[in-house]
């Protein structure tokens, strides 16, 4: 049985079953029971329609679950005729689902817990390794997610730039655990892409493979970070830059501009470059100048200053930092890159020493440690050389003295 098939089916027989009047919950409960029926009978019996088989188990298991509950017997009059079998519905409730995952009343984490719990169809374990959390409190936060959205009907739109945002949460969570969930929020992207015709989900999807075509040459084989300059871009997976690409300039040509596809240009230009050094900065700088006028984030003014250091020089960058948010995350590693390009090692080494002990994760860290130590060594060399030339100056001064 083709996994990736089966989970394909989940959203819409989930969808299925809340528009019939399930609450989602039970609706969830149920699904996951026909599931598991269907591992069972399905590679000795396979159904002709898949996902009618599914709507029409599923539906089955919630009726017997609501009627073997007391506190559900007011809804018996709405679920007592169990509609008959035969093909599922061609409406697709996928969209609907995501809207719902992406409610504002959840928390990002719980929203990101729930969509991949409803739409991908990972299981609550493969979700708690994925976030190194335990099992039990992943449970939790599902369960407590569900019962958040228990009563939401599908009787308004939904925001798409809340489903985007869960679905970018996602992707940046990267690679843990046993599940890859920068891999499974390029499906869910292009899950979603395939039924709303938005510019900004092909931007998010154009900027998630752009991102992903560099993954392979991120890391050294050591596990050490590698940074953007130095990775080997013979590693880099053409084929998903080829389609990021073509993804980004038909939503472009759309003139509807949003902060994903700017985003997504951004790592387009990165990916065009043979070598880093053939990076085109000024452009890159002109679409973080619009990141900026979209988004008002101090996180891209932050990646800006680092494009104006490339660009017009590493003091320009230093000025264009001094006007962000010191408190940031990542400052302290910007402003050491930009201080050793503008000659500064001590300020640098102080700085990275500063950034490494900020920093989020342990990869992160020791690659900034490693800057901090590569820069002392150099002030190090760099006086033992200062000091023999000094010497050698001393000793001829000496010598002439002697001469004379």
């Amino acid at each position: 049985m083709d996994e990736l098939v089966l989970r394909s089916l989940i959203p819409g027989v989930l969808g299925v079953l809340v528009r019939r009047g399930a609450d989602f919950a039970a609706a969830e409960g149920a699904v996951q029971d026909a599931l598991i029926e269907a591992v069972r009978v399905w590679p000795d019996d396979p159904p002709r329609d898949p996902k009618g088989w599914l709507v029409t188990v599923a539906w089955r298991r919630f009726l017997d679950a609501t009627r073997a509950e007391a506190a559900r017997r007011r809804r018996e009059d709405r679920v007592e005729e169990e509609p008959a079998p035969g093909p599922a519905p061609r409406a697709d409730d996928t969209l609907q689902l995501y809207f719902l995952c992406a409610h504002p009343s959840l928390t990002p984490s719980s929203a990101v817990a729930l969509t991949l719990r409803a739409v991908g169809g990972l299981t609550t374990r493969q979700i708690a390794r994925a976030y190194l959390v335990p099992e039990a409190t992943m449970a939790q936060r599902i369960s407590r997610a569900k019962r958040t959205v228990s009563d939401v009907r599908f009787d308004r739109p939904g925001d798409v730039a809340t489903v985007l945002r869960v679905l970018y949460l996602v992707f940046n969570e990267g690679y843990s655990g046993d599940l890859d969930l920068a891999a499974e929020a390029i499906r869910l992207t292009r899950q979603l892409a395939a039924v709303i015709d938005h510019p900004e989900v092909a931007g998010l999807l154009a900027l998630m493979l752009l991102h992903h075509a560099r993954r392979d040459a991120r890391t050294a084989p050591d596990g050490s970070l590698v940074p953007l300059a130095e990775q080997d871009r013979g590693r880099w997976d053409t084929g998903a830059i080829a389609e990021g690409v073509r993804i980004l300039q038909a939503a472009l040509a759309r003139e509807r501009l949003g902060e994903y596809q700017a985003q997504a240009a951004v790592a387009a230009l990165h990916a065009d470059a043979p070598t880093a050094a053939e990076t085109d900065w000024v452009q890159i700088v002109e679409w973080y100048d619009e990141l900026v006028r979209l988004t008002g984030s101090p996180v891209v003014r932050l990646n800006r200053a680092v494009a104006v250091g490339e660009a017009d020089g590493a003091r320009a960058g230093l000025a264009a930092l001094a006007e962000v948010d010191g408190s940031l995350p990542r400052y302290a590693a910007v402003s050491a890159y930009l201080h050793e390009r503008d000659g500064d090692l001590g300020a640098a080494a102080r700085l990275y020493a500063e950034a490494a002990r900020k920093a989020q994760n342990v990869a992160e860290r020791d690659h900034l440690t490693r800057q901090a130590a590569r820069l002392n060594s150099r002030k190090e060399l760099d006086s033992r050389k200062e000091l023999n030339s000094r010497k050698e100056l001393n000793s001829g001064k000496e010598l002439n003295s002697r001469k004379e």
